[in-house]
């Protein structure tokens, strides 16, 4: 014990609150140099371009990329080719002249997006509920023959509870899409029963901002036209990106904080 009688481990209010401080301190610094590092090299990126036009994607390999899995499908059992005596047919063949329509890796066709999506849609639910419960004892062991102080301190009702709830939820949806364009794309695959893996991706760049589409799925080489054309409501597993990035998409797009605000926020 001290001379002035405190305990030597004692922790003063003030040294507490600089400690809490201190601890805050350190929480705000570390959320920041976490938010630091997840969009320190974007913007990063974003100063280096200014006064700059975006730059355009190398030509890649989409078979080389990160995360490309071969695609895998029900197939049935391979049929071996036959050739009849005498005949220039056999089974499997769609022309007796050269088909210059896509059918091995690395040929092109092109893709017609055409797309007219129009949806609408009204939903309502209403929900309503009332509940009353009154349960108690009219004579709580002989409450009434008792005087008027007693019967104050004996339960008369022992559970009187009232409940209510109402929902009423509304859902509207109204959206109309529509896109029209060409694109070129490589076959990437041949699927054991002769369908077709495809994958196209177009950059277009005009001033400071760059469109991009891109499309990929699998076709069936009997939908591929006689132009060596496709439209994209007969590609199976379709993947139809269309967008852009340049200074009007960022101009779009909230700041980097607001947008942590919005999912870190409840409410």
């Amino acid at each position: 014990m001290s001379k002035s009688g405190a305990h030597p481990l004692a922790v003063s209010p003030s040294e507490s609150r600089l400690k809490s401080s201190r601890a805050r301190l350190l929480r705000t610094v570390a959320l920041l140099s976490i938010f630091s590092a997840v969009t320190g090299c974007s913007a990063i990126d974003r100063l280096s371009q200014i006064g700059e036009t975006p730059k355009l994607n190398a030509i890649e390999n989409p078979t080389a990329q990160p995360g490309y899995k071969p695609v895998s499908m029900p197939m049935p059992k391979p049929e071996a080719v036959s050739y009849n005596p005498n005949s220039l047919w056999r089974n499997g063949s769609r022309s007796f002249f050269k088909d210059q329509r896509a059918h091995q890796v690395g040929d092109l066709l092109t893709v017609t997006v055409n797309i007219t999506d129009t949806a609408n849609f009204n939903n309502e639910t209403q929900q309503n509920r009332t509940n009353t419960v009154d349960s108690g004892v009219t004579d709580f062991i002989g409450s009434k023959t008792l005087g008027a102080q007693a019967q104050k301190v004996l339960p008369g009702r022992l559970l009187t509870a009232d409940g209510t709830s109402t929902f009423d939820g509304k859902g509207s949806i109204q959206r109309q899409e529509t896109l029209q364009t060409n694109v070129a794309a490589v076959v990437t695959q041949v699927l054991p029963n002769g369908n077709l893996v495809v994958e196209g991706k177009q950059e277009i760049r005009v001033n400071y901002e760059i469109r991009e589409l891109i499309v990929a799925g699998i076709v069936r080489p009997e939908d591929i036209q006689s132009d060596n054309t496709i439209d994209s409501s007969k590609i199976a597993q379709a993947r139809i990106s269309y967008g852009g990035r340049g200074q009007i998409s960022d101009i779009q797009q909230p700041p980097y904080g607001q947008q942590v605000m919005d999912i870190l926020l409840p409410f």
